[in-house]
């Protein structure tokens, strides 16, 4: 499973800092959570890891490789970044198909698992438009963790979910943990967020202000 070394990573946009000197770290079977108010910049910290934005400077290192250098985006990485993008007039299952086929790891029966995983059936004929915001959630969730990715990135994943969806997603989380992914999460819920993370950084205005090992005391940043 998969290291990720975050080292001094700055973003800037239109003159605008989102990210400023940001390091940090994240391991195979631990859960890492990033906490924030909106706007603090966990999403494009996110995005940076994902490899979806690049830092105007600062390194993200994934198994001593580095992003942008050695490789262009992590080998087996599951992402959940603000709404899932899939096509309206396809079904669930007929949208995981769409994804498994780019890479072809898996086949439909591991589409059917992770989509019965989230609560949905795998056999329901009905259009991704027609879903409500609460499915859609669970597909992506589903989407995320499709082919066992050693990285796995859950931007707010408890958005539009119900009490049972959210109880879902922790069992999720937990099992991606056992399987020893790598799990970097966000989320707005602080009782849920120190539920599943070991480990908790805390994000003001683009920079990392605090850290905390979940069920020992918070400690601040220099």
């Amino acid at each position: 499973m998969k290291m990720i070394k975050i080292e001094g990573v700055t973003k800037s946009i239109k003159g605008s800092m989102v990210l400023e000197n940001v390091s940090m770290t994240a391991e195979s079977g631990v859960v890492t959570g990033l906490s924030g108010i909106n706007g603090s910049g966990k999403t494009m910290l996110m995005r940076v890891i994902a490899a979806l934005v690049k830092p105007s400077d600062g390194m993200v290192e994934i198994d001593g490789k580095l992003l942008w250098r050695d490789m262009a985006f992590p080998d087996s990485v599951g992402v959940l970044i603000e709404n899932p993008a899939f096509l309206d007039t396809y079904t669930g299952f007929a949208n995981l198909e769409m994804i498994a086929s780019i890479r072809n790891r898996v086949g439909k029966d591991r589409i059917g698992e992770v989509i019965r995983k989230v609560g949905l059936d795998p056999d329901d004929k009905k259009k991704y438009r027609k879903y409500s915001l609460g499915m859609k959630q669970r597909l992506g969730i589903a989407a995320a963790i499709l082919e066992e990715p050693e990285i796995v990135l859950l931007d707010e994943p408890t958005n539009a979910l119900d009490s049972a969806g959210v109880d879902i997603l922790k069992d999720i989380v937990f099992e991606e943990k056992a399987r020893g992914a790598t799990v970097v999460i966000t989320c707005h819920d602080q009782v849920i967020l120190h539920e599943l993370a070991d480990k908790v950084y805390f994000m003001e205005s683009g920079r990392i202000v605090g850290y905390e090992d979940v069920g020992e005391e918070v400690g601040g940043v220099e």
